[in-house]
Protein backbone atom coordinates (compact mmCIF):
# COMPACT_ATOMS: atom_id res chain seq x y z
CA UNK A 1 0.00 0.00 0.00
CA UNK A 2 1.47 3.47 -0.57
CA UNK A 3 1.62 5.85 2.11
CA UNK A 4 0.66 8.56 -0.37
CA UNK A 5 -3.32 10.00 0.53
CA UNK A 6 -5.54 11.54 -1.88
CA UNK A 7 -5.90 14.91 -1.61
CA UNK A 8 -2.10 15.13 -0.72
CA UNK A 9 0.37 16.64 -2.98
CA UNK A 10 2.69 14.62 -4.53
CA UNK A 11 6.32 14.71 -3.22
CA UNK A 12 8.97 15.31 -5.58
CA UNK A 13 12.69 16.78 -5.78
CA UNK A 14 13.26 19.24 -8.91
CA UNK A 15 16.68 18.74 -10.15
CA UNK A 16 18.17 22.00 -12.18
CA UNK A 17 20.64 20.55 -15.17
CA UNK A 18 23.80 22.29 -15.85
CA UNK A 19 24.30 24.65 -18.82
CA UNK A 20 25.60 22.18 -21.91
CA UNK A 21 28.22 24.04 -23.47
CA UNK A 22 27.48 22.71 -26.95
CA UNK A 23 24.85 24.86 -26.76
CA UNK A 24 26.73 28.20 -27.46
CA UNK A 25 27.83 26.16 -30.77
CA UNK A 26 23.85 25.87 -32.07
CA UNK A 27 22.04 28.38 -34.20
CA UNK A 28 19.71 30.62 -31.96
CA UNK A 29 15.90 30.00 -32.89
CA UNK A 30 16.85 26.16 -33.88
CA UNK A 31 15.95 25.75 -37.61
CA UNK A 32 14.37 28.61 -38.41
CA UNK A 33 17.57 30.99 -36.98
CA UNK A 34 19.65 28.50 -39.37
CA UNK A 35 17.51 29.82 -42.09
CA UNK A 36 17.42 33.39 -41.01
CA UNK A 37 20.99 33.30 -40.90
CA UNK A 38 21.87 31.96 -44.36
CA UNK A 39 19.31 34.15 -45.95
CA UNK A 40 21.44 36.39 -48.49
CA UNK A 41 19.09 39.06 -48.45
CA UNK A 42 19.25 40.02 -44.84
CA UNK A 43 22.22 42.32 -44.08
CA UNK A 44 25.42 41.22 -42.49
CA UNK A 45 25.61 42.35 -39.18
CA UNK A 46 28.77 44.24 -37.50
CA UNK A 47 31.66 41.59 -36.72
CA UNK A 48 29.79 38.76 -38.44
CA UNK A 49 31.75 36.61 -40.99
CA UNK A 50 31.09 36.90 -44.78
CA UNK A 51 28.45 34.30 -45.93
CA UNK A 52 29.51 32.34 -48.68
CA UNK A 53 28.29 34.04 -51.94
CA UNK A 54 28.39 37.34 -50.73
CA UNK A 55 29.71 40.06 -53.41
CA UNK A 56 33.03 41.61 -52.90
CA UNK A 57 32.74 45.20 -52.32
CA UNK A 58 34.28 47.69 -54.71
CA UNK A 59 36.46 49.43 -52.52
CA UNK A 60 38.12 45.48 -51.64
CA UNK A 61 38.71 45.48 -55.31
CA UNK A 62 40.63 48.51 -55.35
CA UNK A 63 42.40 47.76 -52.77
CA UNK A 64 43.85 44.37 -54.18
CA UNK A 65 44.21 46.41 -57.34
CA UNK A 66 46.19 49.37 -55.85
CA UNK A 67 48.55 46.41 -54.25
CA UNK A 68 49.05 44.68 -57.06
CA UNK A 69 50.50 47.98 -58.98
CA UNK A 70 52.61 48.54 -56.24
CA UNK A 71 53.97 45.44 -56.34
CA UNK A 72 54.65 45.92 -60.07
CA UNK A 73 56.21 49.04 -59.68
CA UNK A 74 58.18 47.61 -57.33
CA UNK A 75 59.35 44.67 -58.61
CA UNK A 76 60.37 46.95 -62.21
CA UNK A 77 62.53 49.20 -59.76
CA UNK A 78 64.03 46.35 -58.34
CA UNK A 79 65.07 44.70 -61.72
CA UNK A 80 66.57 48.25 -62.98
CA UNK A 81 68.60 48.40 -60.29
CA UNK A 82 70.32 45.12 -60.13
CA UNK A 83 70.57 45.23 -64.24
CA UNK A 84 72.49 48.92 -63.65
CA UNK A 85 74.26 47.20 -60.87
CA UNK A 86 75.70 44.60 -63.24
CA UNK A 87 77.03 46.96 -66.04
CA UNK A 88 80.39 48.00 -66.69
CA UNK A 89 80.56 52.29 -65.85
CA UNK A 90 82.67 54.63 -67.94
CA UNK A 91 86.54 54.72 -68.09
CA UNK A 92 88.74 56.65 -65.23
CA UNK A 93 89.78 59.14 -68.07
CA UNK A 94 86.29 59.87 -68.64
CA UNK A 95 85.26 60.14 -65.07
CA UNK A 96 88.47 62.51 -64.73
CA UNK A 97 86.84 64.81 -67.57
CA UNK A 98 83.56 65.26 -65.72
CA UNK A 99 82.69 68.10 -63.40
CA UNK A 100 82.06 68.19 -60.31
CA UNK A 101 78.45 69.29 -58.40
CA UNK A 102 75.25 69.19 -59.72
CA UNK A 103 72.31 66.70 -58.33
CA UNK A 104 69.53 64.83 -60.05
CA UNK A 105 67.45 66.71 -57.42
CA UNK A 106 68.60 70.63 -57.40
CA UNK A 107 69.70 69.83 -61.44
CA UNK A 108 72.92 68.48 -63.27
CA UNK A 109 74.11 68.19 -66.49
CA UNK A 110 73.86 65.17 -68.56
CA UNK A 111 75.83 64.23 -72.20
CA UNK A 112 74.12 61.57 -73.73
CA UNK A 113 76.38 59.75 -77.11
CA UNK A 114 74.74 57.58 -79.36
CA UNK A 115 77.64 55.61 -80.54
CA UNK A 116 78.33 52.16 -82.67
CA UNK A 117 81.13 51.61 -81.34
CA UNK A 118 83.47 49.74 -83.69
CA UNK A 119 87.18 48.02 -82.91
CA UNK A 120 90.09 50.37 -82.04
CA UNK A 121 91.50 49.03 -85.74
CA UNK A 122 89.31 49.95 -87.56
CA UNK A 123 89.48 53.88 -86.60
CA UNK A 124 91.15 55.80 -89.14
CA UNK A 125 92.27 58.51 -86.10
CA UNK A 126 94.18 56.08 -83.50
CA UNK A 127 91.75 57.00 -80.91
CA UNK A 128 88.42 54.87 -79.43
CA UNK A 129 86.75 54.44 -83.05
CA UNK A 130 83.37 54.63 -82.67
CA UNK A 131 81.89 57.15 -84.02
CA UNK A 132 78.99 59.75 -82.20
CA UNK A 133 75.73 59.59 -84.35
CA UNK A 134 74.33 62.13 -82.13
CA UNK A 135 75.11 64.28 -79.32
CA UNK A 136 72.25 65.59 -77.08
CA UNK A 137 72.46 67.39 -74.10
CA UNK A 138 70.11 67.20 -70.80
CA UNK A 139 69.51 69.06 -67.59
CA UNK A 140 67.43 67.28 -65.05
CA UNK A 141 66.58 68.30 -61.86
CA UNK A 142 63.59 66.44 -60.28
CA UNK A 143 60.53 66.93 -62.00
CA UNK A 144 61.72 68.82 -64.60
CA UNK A 145 63.74 67.97 -67.80
CA UNK A 146 65.36 70.19 -70.56
CA UNK A 147 67.42 68.89 -73.91
CA UNK A 148 69.64 70.43 -76.82
CA UNK A 149 70.94 68.22 -79.77
CA UNK A 150 73.96 69.26 -81.16
CA UNK A 151 74.16 68.18 -84.51
CA UNK A 152 77.45 65.98 -85.20
CA UNK A 153 78.51 67.93 -87.96
CA UNK A 154 78.84 71.12 -86.08
CA UNK A 155 82.07 72.79 -86.86
CA UNK A 156 84.53 72.81 -84.27
CA UNK A 157 87.76 75.58 -84.79
CA UNK A 158 89.70 74.07 -81.63
CA UNK A 159 89.26 70.98 -83.15
CA UNK A 160 89.52 71.94 -87.18
CA UNK A 161 87.02 68.92 -87.04
CA UNK A 162 83.19 68.53 -87.22
CA UNK A 163 82.20 67.99 -83.29
CA UNK A 164 81.70 64.23 -83.71
CA UNK A 165 85.47 63.47 -84.81
CA UNK A 166 85.76 64.37 -80.76
CA UNK A 167 84.92 61.01 -79.97
CA UNK A 168 86.46 59.14 -82.46
CA UNK A 169 90.12 60.89 -81.33
CA UNK A 170 89.82 60.34 -77.84
CA UNK A 171 86.43 58.52 -76.70
CA UNK A 172 84.47 59.78 -73.57
CA UNK A 173 86.78 62.15 -72.25
CA UNK A 174 87.49 63.99 -75.46
CA UNK A 175 83.74 64.65 -76.32
CA UNK A 176 83.04 65.39 -72.40
CA UNK A 177 85.99 68.08 -72.95
CA UNK A 178 85.12 68.99 -76.39
CA UNK A 179 81.50 70.14 -75.74
CA UNK A 180 82.36 72.07 -73.14
CA UNK A 181 84.85 74.34 -74.42
CA UNK A 182 82.48 74.27 -77.87
CA UNK A 183 79.49 75.29 -76.09
CA UNK A 184 80.96 77.73 -73.07
CA UNK A 185 78.91 80.38 -71.51
CA UNK A 186 79.48 78.18 -68.11
CA UNK A 187 78.16 74.96 -69.21
CA UNK A 188 79.73 71.72 -66.87
CA UNK A 189 78.91 68.70 -67.78
CA UNK A 190 78.13 66.18 -64.95
CA UNK A 191 77.36 63.15 -65.87
CA UNK A 192 77.60 60.88 -69.22
CA UNK A 193 76.03 58.34 -70.67
CA UNK A 194 76.35 56.50 -73.93
CA UNK A 195 73.90 54.83 -75.74
CA UNK A 196 75.23 51.62 -77.54
CA UNK A 197 73.65 51.37 -81.12
CA UNK A 198 74.10 47.75 -80.84
CA UNK A 199 71.90 46.99 -77.80
CA UNK A 200 69.82 49.54 -78.61
CA UNK A 201 67.30 47.45 -80.75
CA UNK A 202 66.81 45.10 -77.74
CA UNK A 203 65.53 47.57 -75.56
CA UNK A 204 63.21 48.84 -78.45
CA UNK A 205 61.84 45.13 -78.97
CA UNK A 206 61.21 45.00 -75.13
CA UNK A 207 58.36 47.43 -75.44
CA UNK A 208 56.93 45.57 -78.26
CA UNK A 209 58.12 48.05 -80.94
CA UNK A 210 57.16 52.16 -80.68
CA UNK A 211 54.93 54.77 -82.80
CA UNK A 212 56.65 57.14 -84.78
CA UNK A 213 55.46 60.32 -86.96
CA UNK A 214 57.58 60.16 -90.27
CA UNK A 215 57.43 63.90 -91.59
CA UNK A 216 59.02 62.22 -95.01
CA UNK A 217 59.01 59.48 -97.55
CA UNK A 218 62.46 58.09 -96.47
CA UNK A 219 64.29 56.10 -99.34
CA UNK A 220 67.76 55.23 -98.28
CA UNK A 221 71.01 53.36 -99.86
CA UNK A 222 72.21 50.77 -97.48
CA UNK A 223 74.81 51.77 -94.67
CA UNK A 224 76.49 49.54 -91.95
CA UNK A 225 75.29 47.43 -90.16
CA UNK A 226 71.82 47.25 -92.24
CA UNK A 227 72.04 45.55 -95.63
CA UNK A 228 69.83 46.48 -98.34
CA UNK A 229 68.43 49.40 -98.56
CA UNK A 230 66.10 51.47 -96.24
CA UNK A 231 62.60 52.45 -97.15
CA UNK A 232 60.19 54.42 -94.83
CA UNK A 233 56.84 55.61 -95.58
CA UNK A 234 55.26 59.18 -95.04
CA UNK A 235 53.10 59.15 -91.84
CA UNK A 236 52.50 57.55 -88.72
CA UNK A 237 54.57 54.07 -88.48
CA UNK A 238 55.36 51.47 -86.48
CA UNK A 239 59.00 49.92 -85.70
CA UNK A 240 60.49 46.81 -84.54
CA UNK A 241 64.14 47.16 -82.52
CA UNK A 242 66.11 47.37 -85.98
CA UNK A 243 63.88 49.16 -87.78
CA UNK A 244 63.86 52.20 -85.14
CA UNK A 245 67.34 52.01 -85.07
CA UNK A 246 67.39 52.32 -88.59
CA UNK A 247 65.31 55.01 -88.99
CA UNK A 248 67.31 56.71 -86.29
CA UNK A 249 70.63 56.89 -88.38
CA UNK A 250 69.00 57.54 -91.45
CA UNK A 251 71.44 60.85 -93.20
CA UNK A 252 71.09 60.38 -96.52
CA UNK A 253 67.50 60.58 -97.90
CA UNK A 254 66.74 59.86 -101.77
CA UNK A 255 63.20 60.94 -101.55
CA UNK A 256 64.36 63.94 -99.81
CA UNK A 257 67.91 65.30 -101.63
CA UNK A 258 67.83 68.92 -99.04
CA UNK A 259 67.53 67.10 -95.94
CA UNK A 260 70.24 67.44 -93.82
CA UNK A 261 71.60 66.54 -90.32
CA UNK A 262 68.74 68.82 -88.55
CA UNK A 263 66.13 65.86 -90.29
CA UNK A 264 68.08 63.59 -88.85
CA UNK A 265 68.22 64.92 -85.27
CA UNK A 266 65.05 65.24 -85.39
CA UNK A 267 64.18 61.90 -86.29
CA UNK A 268 66.01 60.59 -83.50
CA UNK A 269 63.91 63.01 -80.83
CA UNK A 270 61.12 60.97 -82.64
CA UNK A 271 62.30 58.21 -81.49
CA UNK A 272 62.85 59.21 -78.07
CA UNK A 273 59.20 60.39 -77.70
CA UNK A 274 58.12 57.44 -79.26
CA UNK A 275 59.62 55.58 -76.29
CA UNK A 276 58.19 57.73 -73.83
CA UNK A 277 54.85 57.21 -74.73
CA UNK A 278 55.34 53.42 -75.33
CA UNK A 279 56.21 53.34 -71.62
CA UNK A 280 53.57 55.41 -70.56
CA UNK A 281 51.19 53.34 -72.47
CA UNK A 282 48.83 50.57 -71.04
CA UNK A 283 51.29 47.88 -73.23
CA UNK A 284 54.16 49.62 -71.79
CA UNK A 285 53.19 49.56 -68.07
CA UNK A 286 52.30 45.44 -68.47
CA UNK A 287 55.89 45.19 -70.07
CA UNK A 288 57.69 47.04 -67.51
CA UNK A 289 60.04 44.73 -65.75
CA UNK A 290 61.35 43.38 -69.33
CA UNK A 291 61.67 46.73 -69.87
CA UNK A 292 63.57 47.83 -66.75
CA UNK A 293 65.81 44.60 -67.18
CA UNK A 294 66.63 45.79 -70.41
CA UNK A 295 67.35 49.63 -70.29
CA UNK A 296 70.15 49.82 -68.13
CA UNK A 297 72.10 46.96 -71.06
CA UNK A 298 71.81 49.54 -73.75
CA UNK A 299 74.38 52.17 -71.79
CA UNK A 300 77.47 52.80 -69.78
CA UNK A 301 77.06 55.52 -67.40
CA UNK A 302 78.95 57.14 -64.69
CA UNK A 303 75.62 57.36 -62.99
CA UNK A 304 74.52 54.93 -60.24
CA UNK A 305 71.28 52.83 -60.41
CA UNK A 306 69.11 55.14 -58.08
CA UNK A 307 70.23 58.38 -59.97
CA UNK A 308 70.18 56.92 -63.33
CA UNK A 309 66.46 55.58 -62.14
CA UNK A 310 65.38 58.97 -61.05
CA UNK A 311 66.37 60.52 -64.50
CA UNK A 312 64.40 57.63 -66.67
CA UNK A 313 61.39 58.91 -64.58
CA UNK A 314 62.04 62.52 -64.98
CA UNK A 315 62.65 61.40 -69.06
CA UNK A 316 58.84 60.08 -68.55
CA UNK A 317 56.61 62.24 -66.90
CA UNK A 318 58.60 65.63 -66.90
CA UNK A 319 56.51 67.46 -69.61
CA UNK A 320 55.79 66.49 -73.54
CA UNK A 321 58.27 67.93 -74.63
CA UNK A 322 57.91 66.06 -78.21
CA UNK A 323 60.54 68.65 -79.80
CA UNK A 324 63.54 69.48 -77.83
CA UNK A 325 65.52 72.43 -79.27
CA UNK A 326 68.22 71.94 -81.95
CA UNK A 327 71.56 73.84 -82.43
CA UNK A 328 71.02 75.89 -85.09
CA UNK A 329 73.49 76.26 -87.77
CA UNK A 330 73.96 79.74 -89.42
CA UNK A 331 76.23 78.39 -92.22
CA UNK A 332 78.05 75.72 -94.13
CA UNK A 333 81.65 75.10 -93.13
CA UNK A 334 84.77 73.53 -94.29
CA UNK A 335 84.18 70.21 -95.42
CA UNK A 336 80.51 69.75 -95.22
CA UNK A 337 80.69 71.02 -92.08
CA UNK A 338 78.10 73.32 -90.47
CA UNK A 339 78.86 76.50 -88.49
CA UNK A 340 77.19 77.54 -85.07
CA UNK A 341 77.71 81.41 -84.14
CA UNK A 342 78.47 82.15 -80.45
CA UNK A 343 75.11 84.13 -80.10
CA UNK A 344 73.04 80.61 -80.90
CA UNK A 345 75.44 78.77 -78.46
CA UNK A 346 74.81 81.61 -76.04
CA UNK A 347 71.12 81.32 -76.29
CA UNK A 348 71.30 77.92 -76.19
CA UNK A 349 72.83 77.27 -73.17
CA UNK A 350 70.91 79.70 -71.29
CA UNK A 351 67.80 78.31 -71.93
CA UNK A 352 68.99 74.56 -71.14
CA UNK A 353 70.46 76.04 -67.37
CA UNK A 354 67.02 78.11 -66.82
CA UNK A 355 69.59 81.45 -66.93
CA UNK A 356 67.22 84.78 -68.11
Amino acid sequence: MSDHRQGDEPSYKVYRSRRNPLNRLRPEGGLEGLRRRHDPRRPRETGEPKRPGQRISLGRVAKYAALALLGWLVLSAFLFLVSAQLQGGVSENAEEALSPGGSIVTGTTILVIGSDQRPKETATTGGEGGRADSIMLLRASLGSLQRLSILRDSFVPDLGEKINAAYAIGGEKQMINTVESFMGNGLEVNHVIEVNFRDFPELVDSMGGIDVENKSKICSPQFDPFKGPINFRKGEIHLNGRRALAFARVRKNDCAPAEDDRNRAKRQQEVVTGIRSRVLSPSGFLRLPWISWRAPKTITTDMGGPSLMTLFGDIATAGSQDSAPILTPSGAGPGGSLLISDEAKRSAVNKLLGKK
